[in-house]
């Protein structure tokens, strides 16, 4: 079954948004969302338990192997995103439609109430993505703005949230940010995996200058990270003797709307220019004002 059909939680792996009086219990606090605003990011917000990171890891045994149930449901897949298999970076679009879990990590508060706070509005899915390195050889992510890849959508109002399902530390390649960088214009795409400095090439002096002082986002297993769209981040490798796996939920604020005709995600539906993104693979995920 293609769980992109279901657009509410199928198992009891997370709670739900019963009341406003949740949203408290997973709000940003104000000192948070001005970092955000100043920094381009906010890092360090728990959103699972032991357990969850548990679910999602079993999940996610499965869908490394290229032949399991439901493997024609991914957006993209790539078993190695960089052309070096001593260099392996794991990527895949989709996990929403294949798993309970990752389907209904869409519909945590811990993450939906934030994603709301951040955008101002209500919150639309985008696409998911897992990136996982293995251990001793795995890739680099190289510095990229996540937008470069989105601007089939428009206007930019997105946000991306990164979640770690194993502790992230500077020796397996955790995430990267160049704070600030939000504010940059658009930079051209210079490529996801392989070299990891590519993104050098099309920096003024004055960005160089910014992106020498990188900042590294150490989390625990079952911690996240939000940042713009226009954030520069990226990761390093992955030599040490454990994993380094990871879950992504890219969002949209609702009435965000589709700038090319043609099929923006492979195995969806075309949605022509200037139409507000919508369908059964873009649900609402949080309305706050429907908690009113």
């Amino acid at each position: 079954m293609d769980l992109a059909q279901v657009h509410h939680p199928v198992s009891d792996l997370f709670p739900k948004l019963a009341s406003s009086d949740d949203w408290e219990k997973y709000s940003l606090s104000e000192e948070q969302v001005a970092f955000y605003e100043e920094n381009g990011y906010v890092a360090g917000v728990r959103i699972l338990d032991d357990q969850q990171i548990e679910s999602l890891r079993e999940e996610l045994a499965g869908l490394v192997q290229p032949d399991h149930e439901g493997s024609e449901l991914w957006y993209e897949y790539h078993t190695n995103e960089s052309t070096d298999p001593n260099s392996v970076l794991f990527h895949a679009l989709g996990a929403w439609r294949i798993c309970p879990g990752f389907h209904d990590l869409l519909w945590h508060p811990a993450f939906t109430v934030p994603a709301s706070q951040l955008l101002g509005s209500t919150v639309r899915m985008w696409h998911d993505q897992l990136f996982c390195k293995p251990a001793k050889h795995g890739g680099v992510v190289a510095w990229h703005q996540d937008y470069s890849y989105w601007t089939a959508t428009q206007p930019m109002s997105h946000l991306t949230c990164w979640i770690g399902l194993d502790q992230s530390t500077k020796e397996n390649g955790c995430l990267q940010y160049i704070p600030g960088s939000h504010r940059w214009d658009l930079l051209p795409i210079t490529g996801l995996a392989g070299d990891m400095d590519a993104i050098r090439e099309v920096l003024s002096p004055g960005q160089r200058e910014k992106f020498n002082h990188p900042v590294a986002i150490e989390l625990q297993a079952g911690d996240c990270a939000f940042h713009h769209p226009l954030m520069v981040h990226g990761s390093n490798e992955n030599q040490t003797d454990g994993p380094r796996r990871a879950t992504v939920i890219n969002v949209f604020s609702d009435g965000v709307c589709s700038a090319q005709d043609e099929v923006i995600l492979d195995g969806t539906n075309a949605i022509p220019t200037g139409e507000p993104m919508h369908g059964k693979f873009h649900p609402v995920l949080l309305n706050p004002a429907s908690l009113e």
